[in-house]
């Protein structure tokens, strides 16, 4: 289970986001969180994601309170929850080769020995080819480039998933492809799926339960 419960959280204590939003995420479950742009969505994820410390409330992730966020949260945790943004040039270094980026993480947590059968497993399974694996991020599109993203946020094999706006940007050839690869690594592993948007009828079609932004403001999800 991943429990947010009653989180307060913005980027100024005296006027933060959102307050006492709460949210449950059943393992193996999806949920899609649907909302307006500025509503603080996105920062629930980022805190969901242990990228946000916030201000106030509890998240739970596999009956394990969080007390750290960041780098200062256990390795266990941190890589028990990948990460897809909105925005892929924002998350992605301009000085790594799109097969670099994907095995990033895997360097960053000792474990390169797995680089290469993981980048292998992964790469048909995103719809990159060899050719795109060796170019750049200015050297491929958006939708090409949000492939690489998700398969770096898949390389650690998380329990748990957020996309973040992940087809946000996208057409719609590209979302659906982005979509089945998630669904199809669900399908494998069990994980648990969190989406974030604002397109009712993709959260509604891709998720089993849509939430409502102000319904987790309301009450538990």
């Amino acid at each position: 289970m991943l429990e947010l419960d009653a989180i307060t959280a913005g980027y100024d204590r005296r006027a933060p986001v959102f307050r006492g939003a709460s949210l449950a995420l059943a393992a193996g479950a999806s949920v899609g969180l649907l909302g307006p742009s500025g509503c603080g969505k996105s920062t629930l994820a980022r805190v969901a994601a242990l990228l946000h410390r916030p201000d106030a409330g509890c998240l739970v992730i596999d009956g394990t309170p969080v007390r750290g966020w960041r780098h200062g949260a256990p390795r266990a945790l941190r890589t028990s929850v990948g990460v897809v943004f909105q925005q892929p040039r924002l998350s992605a270094d301009p000085r790594l080769r799109l097969a670099d980026l994907i095995i990033e993480p895997l360097r960053a947590t000792g474990r390169r020995s797995d680089a290469e059968d993981r980048l292998a497993e992964l790469a048909p399974d995103v719809g990159l080819t060899a050719d795109l694996l060796a170019r750049r991020p200015h050297e491929v599109s958006d939708g090409q480039l949000q492939r690489a993203c998700l398969a770096r946020a898949l390389v650690l094999r998380p329990r748990w998933l957020i996309c973040d706006e992940m087809t946000a940007m996208l057409d719609a050839s590209t979302t659906a492809a982005l979509v089945a690869a998630v669904e199809a690594y669900r399908a494998r592993t069990g994980a648990g799926l969190l989406a974030v948007g604002h397109d009712r009828v993709l959260l509604e079609r891709w998720c089993e339960r849509t939430v409502d932004w102000q319904d987790c403001l309301n009450e538990k999800g």
